[in-house]
């Protein structure tokens, strides 16, 4: 029996005085929507003080005041694709300009 290595954890931590819940709710659910058998776990995480961040296990993918704002959800998609499964296809997600350009990478 080989073992299997753990499924990721997706943290999304959101201000409540902000009234980010909603937000980050629709967020998780477009993360659990798109990779609800890869994913171990998607945490909704409150606090305070203007903070929206998502992580991938412990790595910090968005920041709201470093990456000027909240992700669009195709862009979140296609980060958490980068590091789960840079191969796969997220269909019209993607879309053909994306493919072209290099889906994933990064101008700056």
């Amino acid at each position: 029996m080989t073992e299997q290595a753990p499924k990721p954890r997706i943290t999304i931590t959101y201000c409540t005085q902000c009234n980010w819940l909603l937000r980050s709710a629709w967020m998780a659910q477009e993360l659990l929507s798109t990779f609800s058998l890869e994913l171990g776990q998607l945490v909704l995480i409150p606090g305070t003080g203007g903070i929206f961040e998502i992580r991938y296990d412990d790595a910090l993918i968005w920041e709201r005041k470093r990456d000027g704002g909240f992700p669009d959800v195709r862009v979140l998609k296609q980060m958490v694709r980068d590091r789960l499964d840079p191969e796969r296809s997220l269909g019209h997600v993607d879309g053909v300009s994306a493919a072209k350009a290099g889906a994933g990478s990064n101008p700056e």
